[in-house]
């Protein structure tokens, strides 16, 4: 089973969060690891906006993951202990059904006739695969960025199936700056003549999706970091008017070109506009109410200093949120200077926090 890409079907009616309901979903994820006779070693991962379930590499497919330094033997998150399952999120691109899925009612994409996505839908997606997989209770819930916001929803749906969370540069909804940031990535999309109200050619809105990706970019790293990494240094040989002539300015055009065609349009809107809904306090009228089911025992809330997307403030109120006589919440604010992307790239501050928790 370990390291396996594997899809289950859910029987019936997808209802939605938010209404509507989808038929013949699926549901794509990998593990790692070996799941104890008792069920009671299971990791769940949720991922961020953009990646696939392959989070880590493994026999099956040795391509390195998007948490590779994280995941595997005598890890952080330990596979010699651990069985991780890592969901790829309902609405995506990489497996799950999403709005570039066949809608089997018409035998066309489902384009915008897929219902609005909700992050709770994506974490019932995750409570499918734990019910094919036979596992009633997760050790720990792990989640970063918007998978942080999957993680919590997933802990507050199914209270009884979480013992520990981890929850990574998240938040309980989404600041004003993140959604104006969004909204403006979203508008780059739907502004794109290519786009066509959704029914774009195979090769879709490129030129929408490279200007949103440059958009996302500036938000998920630091100015501190351009500042020491790039200062005003020049490209050589820049001739175009207006064109490339700062070092920056080429960091951002070449991840905008790796994003081009990785992607779907509609599925990045889709994902995007989940983030901007997700509120925990459309759980009870209040935050304090949405999260009073919570059962985990143990709740690590990890932040960065220089995130501006999901700024330190925000993982300082869901630890004050989280807090309740008998459960242990650890608050662990980290100095790195990359950001919002902090996660993916600083291995050596987050792994021994992330490792001594689980341990």
């Amino acid at each position: 089973m370990s390291g396996n890409r594997q899809l289950i079907n859910i029987d019936g009616k997808f209802e939605m969060h938010r209404g509507g309901e989808l038929d013949a979903v699926g549901i794509a994820y990998e593990t790692w690891g070996e799941l104890a006779d008792d069920r009671g070693n299971a990791i769940l991962l949720f991922t961020g906006l953009s990646p696939s379930a392959h989070a880590a590499s493994a026999k099956a497919d040795p391509r390195p993951g998007w948490w590779e330094d994280m995941i595997g033997p005598g890890r952080a998150i330990d596979t010699d202990r651990y069985f991780v399952v890592c969901i790829n999120s309902l609405g995506s691109c990489f497996g799950s059904t999403g709005p570039a899925s066949t809608n089997p009612a018409t035998g066309e994409r489902y384009r915008l006739q897929f219902p609005v996505l909700s992050i709770e839908d994506i974490a019932c997606g995750g409570g499918a695969v734990a019910d094919a997989l036979g596992i009633e209770r997760f050790n720990c819930v792990v989640g970063p960025s918007m998978g942080g916001m999957t993680a919590l929803a997933f802990a507050m749906l199914f209270p009884a199936r979480v013992e520990a969370l981890v929850l990574i540069s998240s938040a309980a909804r989404a600041a004003p700056f993140a959604i104006a940031m969004r909204s403006l990535q979203r508008e780059a999309i739907r502004i794109d003549p290519a786009w066509d109200n959704g029914n774009y050619s195979s090769s879709g809105p490129e030129q929408g999706m490279h200007m949103a990706r440059k958009l996302g970019m500036i938000s998920y790293r630091s100015a501190e970091e351009w500042r020491t990494r790039f200062g005003r240094e020049r490209v050589s040989g820049a001739t175009e008017p207006f064109g490339i002539e700062f070092e920056i300015e080429s960091y951002l055009e070449h991840h905008a070109r790796k994003f081009i065609g990785s992607f779907d349009a509609n599925c990045y809107l889709y994902l995007s506009r989940a983030m901007d809904l997700f509120d925990v306090a459309d759980h009870g009228g209040c935050l304090e109410e949405g999260v009073a089911c919570l059962q985990a025992s143990r709740v690590l809330v990890i932040g960065v200093t220089t995130d501006i997307l999901f700024p330190v403030w925000q993982q300082r109120e869901l630890a004050e949120l989280l807090k309740t006589p008998g459960r242990d919440v650890q608050l662990v604010e980290l100095p790195s200077v990359q950001g919002h992307d902090s996660f993916l790239v600083d291995m050596d501050r987050f792994r021994p926090v992330i490792g001594r928790f689980l341990a």
